[in-house]
């Protein structure tokens, strides 16, 4: 079946990566020791559309290593329900989530990022 034919929930995956690719390849290639998961929903009480967790690269030091990797965690739940009904929104809404939680990989911190716009 073709993607294509898909609803907007069922490209999640794919509007996620497409963020990933979205970015400079030299800021792709910064990217260290990162995974991202896509999770259903979030702890409960939590109301959030992405997480991210671990140690920022600007916090690294030469001692770090054998680290499990940080972690940035979409929340398809609460996003489907807020933009599913407009795939482009979507779309724009995972992008905008996945390249909010990279920056914390990169060590810049909400308040920088209502500063700068990009919130």
């Amino acid at each position: 079946m073709a993607s294509d034919h898909l609803d907007p929930a069922e490209r999640f995956e794919e509007y996620a990566q497409d963020a990933v690719d979205s970015l400079p390849a030299d800021l792709r290639g910064n990217m260290s020791n990162v995974e991202i998961v896509v999770e259903e929903e979030p702890p409960s009480g939590q109301p959030l559309l992405g997480l991210y967790q671990g140690v920022p690269l600007t916090r690294r030091s030469s001692q770090y290593g054998g680290a499990l990797p940080d972690k940035i965690t979409l929340y398809r739940g609460p996003l489907v329900r807020l933009y599913g009904h407009d795939a482009d929104l979507l779309r724009r809404e995972v992008r905008r989530v996945v390249l909010h939680e990279i920056a914390h990989h990169f060590g810049i911190s909400d308040e920088r990022l209502i500063e700068i716009d990009r919130y």
